[in-house]
């Protein structure tokens, strides 16, 4: 998986996850992420706010990510994340591999509720 893929679909599954939980929360008379800022207190005023309203949050990151480069692999980057496969094969490859780690953060305004 491509980074750019990896950060593509953590960021979509976490704003429809936001609002599935939204839909039930309103089912509960509950509010997640709501838009009156009073709701908060006082302290919501210091919060930066985005387009919609929302107090602008960071999701931060920290990806592993690994090259490899081998006579028998192609030469590239990617990112691994999921499940590790465990077993044996009958071939047997030379290649190098180097792994780095990225930290970042990206800013977003959460989708709001009204309560």
């Amino acid at each position: 998986m491509e980074l750019k893929d990896f950060v593509s679909q953590t960021l979509t599954q976490i704003l429809d996850g936001i609002k599935k939980s939204q839909e039930y929360a309103k089912e509960k008379k509950a509010a997640i992420n709501p838009s009156s800022p009073s709701i908060f207190g006082s302290k919501a005023t210091s919060y930066l706010r985005g387009d919609n309203g929302g107090m602008i949050q960071y999701i931060d990151f920290d990806v592993a990510v690994t090259a490899v480069e081998g006579s028998e692999t192609k030469g590239g980057i990617g990112i691994f994340v999921g499940s590790v496969g465990i077993g044996t094969q009958g071939k047997s490859d030379s290649s190098n591999t180097s792994v780095s780690r990225i930290k970042f953060s990206i800013p977003i305004a959460f989708p709001t509720q009204d309560n």
